[in-house]
């Protein structure tokens, strides 16, 4: 295992120090998750830290006027403060925060779904694709004539012009990614359990990765998972001309973006620009999980 302790970057050291403001040493109970694959402590497993509300502060009193938040020309990092829940067209009974959009200058729409009791969202705009993945509670899909049981850690992908229709009897936290189809392909309504994904080979890097939707040219986005236990570290600084959004499901760690260093936590999303020199490792006592999406078969010429 590749250590955060044996990379020597001494120019790190001051971005390393912001950890101290991370929470402090996790409990017994929170050790049971240094296995990220199974999951710990029973069959369900719940991002109830990634849908934590915008008023807890992380250990800083809610001191007014601080955020963690931070927005340049090439990344944007939203903390779990700064979220603005509002209403959105198309959803009922439930208020959504937006992340990332094309206003941002990205190429795609990253948002969170609050769904309350007897609430739904309807299909995505014409031309329009989109993943959900539930975070907390359970929704449901009408597909056809099936209605599609979403547990917690799972998700579903909605080809463009889609009918289908997501809902929720008791509520439900989603992530929702959405993107102007531009494959010109045929892809296809799927769902899935994360879990259920196959892990697949990484090296020389030491994570574990899953990716949620088949590699074909059919799609123009993936959605990966990737796993961190504590001190393990992205071993290449990746510099490309992809597209990403993150958003942190377990654990903590710090993210470089550019020449800047973010102490991140469950809950934290990021917004990273092609080209912007990105890295992470994971600290603390427990494992680490985020979700990004990434542009895949976008040419880089027309994209």
């Amino acid at each position: 295992m590749k250590s955060i302790g044996n990379i020597g970057l001494g120019s790190v050291a001051a971005g390393l120090a912001l950890c101290a403001i991370l929470a402090p040493l996790a409990s017994a109970a929170e050790l049971c998750g240094l296995e990220p694959t199974p999951s710990c402590g029973g069959d369900i497993r719940e991002y109830s830290a990634a849908m934590r509300p915008s008023d807890e502060a992380l250990a800083f009193d809610n001191l007014p006027g601080f955020t963690r938040s931070a927005s340049h020309f090439d990344h944007a990092v939203v903390s779990v403060e700064s979220r603005v829940w509002a209403g959105q067209r198309g959803w009922k009974k439930a208020t959504t925060a937006h992340i990332v959009s094309p206003a941002r200058g990205a190429n795609f729409a990253m948002y969170l779904a609050d769904m309350g009791e007897e609430s739904s969202g309807e299909p995505a705009a014409a031309g329009v694709e989109r993943f959900a993945m539930v975070l907390t509670g359970e929704a449901s899909v009408r597909h056809g004539k099936k209605n599609i049981q979403l547990g917690p850690n799972s998700y579903a992908y909605f080809p463009p012009n889609s009918t289908d229709v997501l809902s929720s009897e008791d509520g439900a936290g989603l992530l929702i990614y959405e993107r102007l189809y531009s494959a010109g392909g045929k892809p296809v309504f799927s769902h899935g359990e994360v879990e259920e994904s196959p892990l697949l080979p990484t090296g020389p890097e030491v994570f574990k990765l899953r990716k949620l939707l088949p590699q074909t040219t059919d799609y123009d986005f993936n959605v990966h998972i990737m796993d961190f236990q504590p001190g393990e570290y992205l071993w290449v600084k990746e510099v490309h001309y992809n597209q990403h959004g993150l958003l942190l499901l377990e654990g903590k760690g710090i993210y470089r973006l550019g020449d800047k260093w973010y102490p991140v936590q469950a809950g934290d999303a990021i917004w990273m620009a092609p080209y912007v020199p990105q890295w992470y490792a994971a600290l603390g006592s427990t494992p680490t999980r985020y979700v990004i999406y990434k542009d895949t078969t976008v040419d880089p010429l027309l994209g």
